[in-house]
């Protein structure tokens, strides 16, 4: 047989989508032509192909005229995945190996010089698009730990290309079963950071809870080291953990990122780029086109301290994401999408010095320097942060004598408490929840109070919504069916530090 075809999948975005492996030898120039709209990665599998053939003792057709198509033609792939279906297609169709093993599996993998497979980036988003069909997975150790992940699939792994070889023989005993690196779907994560190291910020904290509870965005304000940073870091030991479904989500986009760390499966992501990070780096982009950090972090949080450093650009391009939950991605060549429903948790020094309200230190600041500092924020950036609280600097002698503050897993009960609610009443938190389901939820006093509020700070009308549901979301932590005057006040409390014209 001078032809085979194998089964594999190429990336575009977080889709994975089919591609078949075609190999055919004919006799000619001896030549190795590899075609199908491949990038310069796979193209150099023809190198790592023949070097892993012969280090393995098995036969290169040197002699023959070698065609591989990977169809179809107008799909883009990259990446090293397909060296294996390669590898098999060369020795099916030059009769080492039978064809009759490799039509019931996909296969990915990069070879080594040696033989030897090595992982291969997006392997659960690859998982995922077979579940529930006929075909199995075969992938190298540690991909196929990671695709294991997805229930209702064959994932096998195979550790080099003589193991696949082997296996593939007559009557001869399949490759191993993969199994998910870690020991059950309800693993619990590593101790996170926990809110009782926060001694004092008492307004802090409960900003925290807040947009906890309602998965709320929130800017922290402050001079330098008041616990900014502190207090952000210890919003995931609020969080409840991720589904199933939604750790599967999650994972797929790290995985085709190549940073799914299995020891935190079903935490929720936390991403903290530097401040020097670009648009392309925090939205996503590039050739073929990859995820950012602000999908990286979808189901998580986005934690950027320094905020007004941030290049512009790059905070301009996080407005659309935050009200859609997902990002598109538009080149030339091709496009593609990436979700992205993500918590923004930002940190800021109130003026460059750092030291505007601090009683301990004077500013140096002049009023235009401050108001150019804080100008480095647009209007509609901040329109869709929900809270701003400020972290007063608190002396280091009064400090010392306060106890630590209450710990994280109290505060996380009344966290899933409040989400429960939400959930039960309106199949989702209260940062997504939309103004029609709001009106009738709110007590008259209520509502005429977060009116009132919002003429005299100028709130437009997506911030007056963001009120509402910050209303309802402090409700929730009290218990109450409905938002009345109390709720309403301290919505208000936590909202109106967003005018930093002041």
């Amino acid at each position: 047989m001078t032809l085979a075809v194998l089964h594999s999948r190429a990336l575009v975005g977080l889709q994975a989508l089919p591609v078949r492996v075609e190999v055919h030898l004919a006799a000619g120039l001896p030549s190795f032509t590899l075609v199908g709209l491949a990038d310069t990665e796979v193209k150099e599998a023809r190198e790592r192909v023949r070097a892993a053939l012969t280090s393995s003792g098995l036969r290169f057709p040197h002699d023959r005229r070698i065609t591989v198509n990977l169809a179809p033609a107008d799909l883009p792939k990259e990446g090293a995945r397909f060296d294996l279906p390669i590898a098999l297609g060369l020795l099916a169709a030059s009769g080492q190996l039978p064809l009759e093993g490799l039509e019931r599996f996909e296969w990915a993998g990069e070879l080594s010089l040696s033989g030897s497979l090595q992982p291969v980036r997006g392997a659960l988003a690859h998982a995922a698009h077979l579940r529930g069909g006929e075909r199995a997975l075969v992938l190298p150790p540690l991909s196929a730990a990671e695709a294991a992940l997805v229930p209702g699939l064959e994932v096998r792994e195979a550790r080099h290309l003589l193991d696949v070889v082997a296996a593939l023989q007559r009557d001869a005993p399949p490759l191993p079963l993969a199994h998910p690196p870690i020991e059950s779907l309800d693993h619990t994560p590593a101790a996170l950071a926990d809110l009782a190291d926060v001694r004092g910020q008492a307004l802090p904290r409960r900003a925290l809870e807040v947009a906890a509870a309602g998965g709320h965005n929130l800017l922290f304000i402050g001079p330098p080291g008041t616990g900014k940073s502190m207090l952000a870091q210890r919003l995931p030991s609020l969080l409840p953990l991720l589904s199933e479904e939604e750790a599967l989500e999650a994972a797929a986009v790290q995985s085709v990122g190549a940073r799914l760390d299995p020891a935190a499966w079903r935490r929720r992501p936390f991403r903290s780029p530097h401040h020097s990070a670009s648009s392309v780096a925090l939205v996503g982009g590039g050739s073929p086109p990859r995820p950012g950090e602000i999908s990286l972090a979808h189901l998580g949080v986005l934690f950027l301290d320094e905020l007004p450093e941030f290049p512009r650009a790059a905070l301009e391009a996080l407005r659309e994401p935050l009200e859609t939950g997902r990002v598109h991605i538009a080149r030339a060549a091709r496009s593609a999408e990436f979700p992205a429903r993500f918590q923004l948790v930002a940190a800021m020094n109130p003026c460059p010095c750092g030291q505007l309200g601090n009683p301990l230190k004077a500013c140096t600041c002049s009023p235009d320097q401050v108001q150019r500092y804080r100008g480095r924020l647009s209007g509609p950036l901040l329109d869709r942060i929900d809270l701003c609280v400020e972290v007063p600097l608190i002396p280091a002698a009064e400090l010392s004598r306060q106890a630590g503050g209450e710990a994280s897993a109290p505060v996380a009960q009344r966290v899933a408490a409040a989400r429960e609610r939400a959930i039960e009443r309106q199949g989702c938190v209260n940062a997504r929840l939309d103004g029609a389901a709001l009106d009738a939820q709110l007590e008259p006093e209520a509502l005429a109070l977060l009116q009132r509020a919002a003429t005299r700070l100028a709130w437009s009308a997506r911030g007056f919504q963001r009120a509402l549901r910050l209303a309802r979301t402090v409700a929730d932590l009290a218990g109450t069916a409905r938002v009345d005057t109390a709720a309403a006040a301290e919505a208000v409390q936590l909202r109106r530090g967003l005018d930093l014209s002041a």
